[in-house]
């Protein structure tokens, strides 16, 4: 990407300024004018509603899809899809991240971080409340990019967001809304077969019902809306305080590694979302209890989530972290291959634990640049290049299934790829960041 000028970046300067100030008034230095924040009680006001908004939004960035996972069959059956076609439906998530996802820093400085967001959770309630009036399967799909779009943009920009209002908790806050996330994407993968069930069967309805969450979520950015209230309560910058421009993300190994690890956690994470209640199901596990182990899967993410991003910034080589996680997830598909009905309850967990290098990798995104701009173009940069390289594993799995009849080497590909995993996490991991490498 070119060089950025050297201006002040709108979407940093009001988070690295509050930094700066606690950092003198940590130290007894003396306030300056344009460092004095304004008064407590509406500064407080406003993160407390950041907070709210960021806990919503992360609701609402999996529903979408885990709901899919559970019906899968159904829908596929009604919509006459084939098995590839199926596959082509699970891999629709991590394109539309990837295509969408990228615009997001661009969209955010013209616009402000919170007005995305708000026009993000707006686009995937338009999508939720169109997809079941879908006739076929191109309008499903049409209107299940939409839901993504809205995603990939505030995927992107939840860690932008963490960076400016809460520059000194990022630990805290990126688990806080991860822990809403896996939240969010293991209710609808636990209530959306007993939800469908409750209105008749119909999976239009099972699906459609998570519009409402979404509908809700846009309520707290609407005060947000092109940063005016932030740019009210939050300390202003110095005049002569330029930043740095953006570094030139490609030129640095660490963002590379960072994306090649995002996307192969996302591969075996859309993998496990779209395929597997279908491989429960296959092995003679009732729809419904396959249904909640997908919601087992993504419910451990819940505490973990806010465990594994404050024990990441107390490190400085997140590696053993990302190896651990690696070893949770080869030894659960080592288990599925193996016995996926008897030892069920126990490999959802391992997965599960597995899938939490997400909130991991969002962590290192934070930590791996110094500068807001830093991390607008890094979170762009390694979700982006990360959800590209994660668009074939749910298609191939797909294809694998119909064409070698079973599950055996689906699941000996998810397994396989929990090993250069663990490689480009570690590399990751290390202590350094972008701004030093470029």
């Amino acid at each position: 990407m070119p060089d950025e000028p050297k201006t002040l970046d709108p979407a940093a300067a009001p988070a690295d300024t509050t930094a700066r100030f606690a950092s003198a008034r940590a130290a007894g230095a003396p306030a300056t004018a344009g460092d004095s924040p304004a008064p407590g009680p509406a500064r407080r006001r406003l993160l407390g509603l950041v907070a709210v908004g960021l806990v919503l939004a992360a609701l609402n960035l999996r529903p979408a899809i885990t709901s899919l996972g559970a019906l899968l069959e159904e829908v596929s059956a009604d919509l006459h899809m084939s098995g590839s076609v199926a596959g082509v439906l699970t891999s629709v998530p991590p394109l539309c991240f990837a295509v969408f996802g990228i615009t997001a820093p661009r969209l955010a400085r013209r616009f402000g971080p919170a007005a995305v967001v708000c026009a993000g959770m707006a686009a995937i309630f338009t999508g939720l409340i169109l997809r079941p009036f879908a006739t076929g399967t191109p309008a499903f799909l049409a209107a299940s990019a939409l839901a993504l779009m809205g995603i990939a943009v505030s995927n992107v920009l939840m860690p932008v967001i963490v960076k400016r209002y809460f520059p000194d908790r990022v630990g805290s806050m990126t688990g806080l809304y991860s822990m809403a996330l896996a939240l969010g994407t293991s209710i609808a993968a636990a209530a959306t077969v007993p939800m469908t069930d409750a209105l008749g069967g119909d999976w239009r309805l099972g699906l459609g019902v998570w519009a409402a969450l979404a509908a809700l979520a846009v309520l707290p950015w609407l005060p947000l809306l092109r940063d005016r209230a932030a740019d009210a309560v939050l300390p202003a910058a110095p005049a002569a305080a330029p930043q740095a421009p953006a570094p030139r993300i490609t030129r640095s190994r660490t963002a590379w590694a960072l994306g090649v690890f995002f996307g192969l956690q996302a591969t075996g994470a859309y993998i496990t979302m779209g395929w597997m209640p279908q491989i429960f199901r296959d092995a003679g596990v009732p729809a419904t209890t396959a249904g909640v182990l997908l919601a087992v899967t993504m419910v451990m993410g819940v505490p973990l989530a806010f465990v594994i991003p404050r024990l990441a910034t107390r490190m400085k080589n997140q590696g053993p972290i990302v190896v651990a996680l690696g070893l949770c997830g080869l030894t659960g598909y080592t288990g599925l291959f193996l016995a996926p009905a008897s030892g069920a309850w126990v490999w959802a967990v391992l997965l599960g634990v597995s899938n939490c290098a997400f909130p991991l990798a969002l962590t290192m995104i934070g930590m791996r640049s110094r500068t807001g701009a830093g991390v607008v173009r890094l979170s762009a940069f390694a979700q982006s290049v990360g959800y590209l390289i994660s668009i074939p594993g749910p298609l191939l799995v797909g294809v694998l299934y119909q064409h070698s009849g079973g599950w055996g080497l689906p699941i000996a590909l998810m397994g396989g790829l929990m090993v250069p995993q663990m490689i480009v996490g570690s590399l990751a991991g290390r202590d350094r960041t972008v701004e030093d490498e470029c």
